[in-house]
């Protein structure tokens, strides 16, 4: 069921527990994408675990078919009071959360802020911690960001992280990138460069599980930073992993979701 909350749009189907909370034995599971991405990067999860429990995926604000903020707030912790408020209005109650890329910053958020609502938390290669960049190089990138040179140097950014994608996953992204507002991708980028992923990482106890590519291997990702978590590589994907292999991100998903997980 396609929706909007407030003007948040929601993809929510599946599981027994469609119209409102998920079934016992399967908490529900929601997806965050990554900057300049949207509901649709997650499809092939969506079908895959709707059979079995209620998979929902939300566009973040002005992303996708969502609104963007009144008040222009693209922060991190603006995106995690997104989650707050779908997963208020859906009811429901402990739930799995899984991001990708910038979606996963704002999962980490979420999941120190909410611990007691996670049954799982699932990062796919998400962002590193930005902070570790040397401040002039960060103000560089920004400014970049903010000048006429804006879909160039992003596009120069991801040019890397895509060498694995096929041409499709290329082309794909690249329209998604143009299609998002310019101040939603560069707003939520900004915020990356700022946000702690450490303090809420080590106040969240429960269950988790990062996915990474070989381009998230550094001192400043999130499992070096966080040795307690449990990491996975999969290798000859992209950064957009879900979309370059999504059979194998599906099953890694299976096993991560039947792993001794809590009840929801």
């Amino acid at each position: 069921m396609e929706r909007h909350i407030d003007n948040l749009f929601i993809d929510d189907g599946g599981g027994a527990g469609s119209t409102g909370g998920g079934s016992a034995a399967a908490p529900p599971i929601v997806f965050l994408h990554s900057a300049a991405g949207n509901t649709t990067h997650f499809s092939a999860q969506l079908a895959h675990l709707r059979g079995r429990r209620r998979a929902i995926a939300l566009d973040f604000r002005g992303h996708g078919r969502s609104a963007p903020p009144p008040d222009g707030d693209y922060s991190i912790a603006g995106l995690a009071a997104d989650v707050a408020r779908v997963a208020d209005a859906l009811e429901l109650g402990r739930f799995v959360l899984a991001g990708h890329s910038m979606g996963g910053a704002a999962a980490a958020a979420y999941a120190g802020a909410h611990p007691e609502r996670l049954a799982g938390l699932l990062l796919l290669d998400p962002a590193s911690d930005g902070r570790a960049l040397p401040a002039e190089l960060r103000a560089g990138i920004i400014s970049a960001l903010r000048s006429p040179a804006y879909l160039k140097s992003v596009e120069d950014y991801w040019v890397p992280l895509l060498e694995p994608s096929s041409p499709a996953v290329r082309a794909r992204l690249a329209a998604d990138l143009r299609s998002t507002r310019r101040e939603a991708v560069v707003g939520t980028l900004a915020s990356l460069f700022e946000f702690d992923p450490v303090t809420p990482l080590r106040h969240y106890p429960g269950p988790a599980l990062v996915l990474i590519t070989r381009f998230n291997e550094t001192p400043a990702s999130y499992q070096a930073l966080v040795p307690r978590l449990p990491h996975r590589r999969i290798d000859g994907v992209g950064h957009w992993l879900h979309l370059d292999a999504p059979e194998v991100v599906n099953r890694e998903i299976d096993e991560f979701l039947t792993a001794d997980q809590p009840r929801g």
